[in-house]
């Protein structure tokens, strides 16, 4: 009984110290990639100055309606249905809320361009980069600053 004892106690021993080895290969050559990695990406990355990133605020413009435009021949009309979400400074909060029929008025215009095929084969991404090119050009043809940083796609509907 004694030996069965010392021999599970040895199996035991070898299997923790094998467990280390590996684990300590394993966090060598994770260490090593991380470092290499780190290396490059600090390289690339932009100096941080030490101000935290602004505490943003988030403005919905639900229900954004669009009718498509037909395809020659088409007899049923198709609607693009959208809600959008503008990410904005705290204190410019409230004069994205006063812009926000002007900023229907530019997304209906940008989007009711599109045909119902066109607007299939874009993807979130490209709306929001329509749309938010689209912002920027009001506001730069006012000559004024926007309310907000960036446009969002909240849901996006076609039918």
């Amino acid at each position: 009984m004694k030996q069965k004892f010392k021999l599970i106690a040895v199996i035991a021993l070898v299997g923790l110290l094998a467990a280390g080895v590996a684990g300590g290969a394993v966090w060598w050559t994770l260490g090593a990639r991380a470092t290499q990695g780190g290396e490059q990406a600090e390289s690339a990355a932009p100096a941080d100055d030490g101000k935290p990133a602004p505490d943003y605020k988030y403005v919905t413009l639900e229900k954004v309606l669009v009718m498509m435009r037909s395809d020659e021949g088409a007899s049923v009309p198709h609607y693009l249905a959208m809600d959008v979400v503008f990410k904005t400074l705290p204190e410019q909060e409230k004069r994205a809320k006063e812009h926000l029929p002007l900023l229907r008025t530019v997304a209906v215009k940008a989007l009711s361009a599109y045909t119902l095929e066109g607007a299939r084969t874009m993807t979130v991404p490209e709306f929001a980069e329509v749309l938010n090119k689209a912002y920027r050009d009001s506001y730069a043809a006012e000559r004024r600053e926007a309310p907000f940083a960036e446009a969002l796609i909240g849901k996006l509907i076609i039918e």
